[in-house]
């Protein structure tokens, strides 16, 4: 068993929804033509960038230019940006809470736009409480590129095998593996309890 100290999040998908299907099925019925959208126009890709640190706004006005025809939904992305964030994941914010009671070091990772980490921090207070947050958009770094682990570990004097990282992406999971972290790829939270346990944390 690894000797954990410390328990480093992921945000989207581990203690908060995110789901740009929630939006887009509304605006598009036709889940043909939804999934086109998606895979064509407002892409993976075309986020990431975002999260990697281009202005959000920048980043909407640059599609439009390209596919001015589909301005309402592209702008939708940004307009309607909290219909893709129902709300927080209860099970895993539970476990958040009994760590940092516990006195648990806790500490987040995320591939996040700047301008919507800042509203995501405001709507989800709980947000505001990690040791320290590293936002993709505020380092040009994206998961799982082994150096913005690298500088979660620099900027907090951290001993990375101490570390437990937590992500819904298996990829992402491998790149703090490849820096000396423990990881585990989350599913539910009572899974993520279990392994928690597995690895010397035992939240009761």
């Amino acid at each position: 068993m690894s000797h954990i100290t410390t328990v480093v999040f992921d945000v989207g998908n581990v203690l908060i929804r995110w789901d740009p299907l929630r939006l887009y099925s509304r605006l598009f019925p036709d889940p043909a033509k939804r999934d086109w959208f998606l895979a064509t126009i407002c892409t993976e890709g075309w986020n990431r960038e975002m999260d990697r640190g281009k202005a959000f706004a920048e980043g909407i006005a640059e599609l439009v230019a390209l596919h001015p025809e589909w301005e309402t939904e592209i702008r939708a992305w940004d307009e309607h940006w909290h219909e893709m964030v129902p709300g927080e994941i209860p099970g895993t914010v539970a476990i958040l809470e009994r760590l940092r009671a516990r006195g648990i070091p806790d500490y987040a990772i995320t591939n996040f736009s700047r301008e919507k980490f800042a509203v995501a921090q405001r709507r989800f207070p709980f947000l505001q409480g990690f040791r320290d947050t590293i936002v993709s958009a505020h380092e040009r770094l994206l998961k799982p590129d082994p150096a913005i682990y690298r500088v979660l570990i620099d900027r907090n004097d951290l001993d990375p095998a101490a570390c437990l990282f937590v992500d819904d992406s298996a990829k992402n999971v491998e790149g703090a593996r490849s820096v000396g972290m423990a990881a585990v790829v989350f599913t539910t939270p009572e899974r993520l309890a279990a392994d928690l346990a597995d690895h010397g944390i035992a939240l009761d």
